[in-house]
C-alpha cells in the first residue's frame, strides 16, 4: 500500500501541482481513508519527500537505460530530454517551482541529487563526443558539466522566463540545442542540423 500511495501521489502532484493536491484527494483517488495514508506518511511533506524520491529514481533508472543503449552522444541527449519530460508531463504545473517556493528543504534536495546526477551524465555523455569526433575535443569538460545544469535550472526561473512567452517543453529544447551548438565539431554540428531537421518534420 504505501508503494500505490507513494505512485499515485507523484502522478497527481506532477499533473495537478504539489500544492493544490490534498490528502483527502489522494485518498479519495486510491479509494483508502486518508487515516491509511497517515499511517504511513505522518505529514504531507513526508509524502512529497518520498515522491520527490520515487520520481527522481524512475528517472535515474531510465536514463541509465537510454545510455545503456550506446547512441549517438547527439541523439543520447534528446532522448534522456524527452523520457524526463514525459516523466514530469513537460512540467505543466511546473512542480520544481512548485517544491522551491513551497517546499524550500525538499526542493534543496531533489536539487542536490539532480546535480550530481546531471554532471555525470554530462561528463560521460562529453567524453563519448569527444571520442567520436562528434564534440570539440578541446571542451572544458568539468566547466560544461556544471554549466549545463545551471542552465536548466535557469530555466526553471519563472521570472526570467515567464509563461506563456516561454513554454517549458520550448525552452527545454532551445536549451539543449544551444549547449550543443556551443560543443559540437563541425562533424558534430552536420549531425545536430540533420538531428533538428529530421525532427521538426516528423
Amino acid at each position: 500500500m504505501k508503494n500505490k500511495i507513494v505512485e499515485k501521489a507523484a502522478d497527481m502532484f506532477i499533473t495537478l501541482g504539489v500544492k493544490s493536491v490534498t490528502m483527502d484527494e489522494i485518498a479519495a483517488e486510491l479509494g483508502i481513508s486518508k487515516k491509511t495514508i497517515y499511517t504511513h506518511f505522518p505529514t504531507k511533506i513526508k509524502l512529497i519527500d518520498a515522491t520527490a524520491d520515487f520520481v527522481f529514481q524512475n528517472i535515474a533508472e531510465g536514463i541509465e537505460q537510454i545510455k545503456a543503449k550506446d547512441k549517438d552522444p547527439i541523439a543520447e541527449l534528446y532522448a534522456i530530454k524527452e523520457f524526463a519530460c514525459a516523466h514530469l508531463k513537460h512540467e505543466k504545473t511546473s512542480p520544481q517551482h512548485q517544491l522551491q517556493k513551497y517546499y524550500p528543504k525538499v526542493f534543496l534536495k531533489v536539487r542536490e541529487k539532480q546535480g550530481e546526477m546531471l554532471k555525470e551524465i554530462t561528463r560521460d555523455n562529453l567524453k563519448k563526443g569527444i571520442e567520436k569526433g562528434i564534440y570539440r575535443s578541446d571542451l572544458p569538460v568539468e566547466f560544461i558539466s556544471r554549466i549545463y545544469f545551471v542552465g536548466i535550472l535557469g530555466t526553471k526561473d519563472h521570472e526570467f522566463f515567464p509563461e506563456p512567452q516561454f513554454a517549458p517543453h520550448q525552452l527545454t529544447n532551445m536549451h539543449l540545442e544551444y549547449h550543443l551548438r556551443a560543443i559540437v565539431s563541425p562533424k558534430g554540428l552536420k549531425k545536430l542540423e540533420n538531428y533538428i531537421t529530421a525532427s521538426s518534420t516528423t
